[in-house]
């Protein structure tokens, strides 16, 4: 498709620029961080920061996607708060007029999901992974006061909800002559995260599955192994464009050196320590300095090597 092939072309310049954090928020008209792009036609993201959340940020710290179609528009996640929500529910008005049908959540964490009550507010139904409504439903506590630290008064009207429709292996909107599937392909970053594969645009709105321009983070629920298995699932789509859940659009290239090679290398540098007798100690000291340009990669990388040491000890 040739809108397809103009899109990727410059996608993939934008895919290997440097995340820029110079300047704290890119849209200080709009909770947003930055407004709304076109990725494709009728496919759009705000981009969020490549960066924890902060105040300053909004939360919106990932991306905010949506899809456009002749019969109504699909969102991809609803947000780190309602206020957020609103804010990407109003731009949304301003490109079109048609209605939003859906909301789909790219797994259970904060950013993702604390939105929602915006959404169902306004008749919108939330979509989510069995184990993301498990997540938000268990950790609903921690998610919100979470972000009532960092976002203060921004945090007004946000209330934990759970998702409305859950689905186990996958969920097929069919709307406007678009196929949109959500699907779980496997285990991966966190529990329930799935992606939004749109298989006649060849576009796949990743979520967590795919990282570029912030190094990636590793948490207690999350199993590197069974990720990378899932990521040859996720490469098998062949997507031409990826959305992933943060930095801008890029390919499938891209996402791939700072998500599935990252994960190769770490686990490969772990192993050398337990085969030499190494500590949790050592790992720390793992040198990552090929990925030392990635945002949040003082915050992440060392803990990582932590998270991948005491997983490993048992595998």
């Amino acid at each position: 498709m040739k809108h397809v092939a103009a899109a990727l072309s410059t996608l993939l310049f934008a895919g290997v620029a440097s995340a820029d954090q110079s300047i704290p928020d890119k849209y200080p008209e709009s909770v947003l961080y930055d407004a709304p792009q076109e990725v494709i036609p009728g496919v759009w993201s705000a981009i969020g920061a490549t960066a924890p959340p902060t105040y300053e940020n909004s939360g919106h710290n990932n991306n905010l996607s949506f899809i456009i179609t002749s019969e109504g528009v699909v969102v991809v996640n609803a947000g780190a708060c309602y206020l957020l929500a609103k804010a990407l529910h109003e731009e949304i008005g301003r490109i079109t007029d048609q209605p939003v049908r859906y909301v789909i959540l790219e797994n259970g964490q904060g950013h993702a999901a604390l939105g929602s009550n915006y959404w169902q507010e306004q008749g919108v139904p939330v979509i989510a992974h069995v184990d993301a409504a498990q997540e938000i439903e268990e950790g609903a506590h921690d998610l919100l006061t979470r972000m009532q630290g960092y976002n203060r008064d921004k945090a007004e009207g946000t209330v934990v909800v759970l998702p409305d429709i859950t689905f186990e292996d996958q969920y097929v909107i069919e709307l406007g002559g678009i196929r949109i599937e959500a699907l779980y392909l496997g285990p991966g970053h966190s529990p329930g995260d799935i992606q939004v594969w749109l298989p006649e645009q060849k576009l796949v709105i990743s979520g967590d599955m795919a990282f570029h321009q912030r190094l990636l983070p590793l948490f207690d629920n999350t199993d590197t192994r069974a990720w990378l298995e899932t990521y040859e699932l996720f490469l098998a789509l062949e997507p031409e464009i990826v959305i992933p859940g943060h930095g801008v659009p890029t390919n499938v290239d891209v996402v791939t050196t700072y998500t599935k090679d990252y994960l190769i290398f770490l686990r490969a540098e772990v192993q050398k320590l337990l085969d030499e007798g190494g500590t949790l100690a050592d790992a720390y000291t793992i040198d990552q300095s090929a990925y030392s340009h990635l945002d949040t990669f003082d915050e992440l990388a060392a803990r990582n090597a932590g998270m991948v040491y005491e997983a490993m000890e048992f595998e």
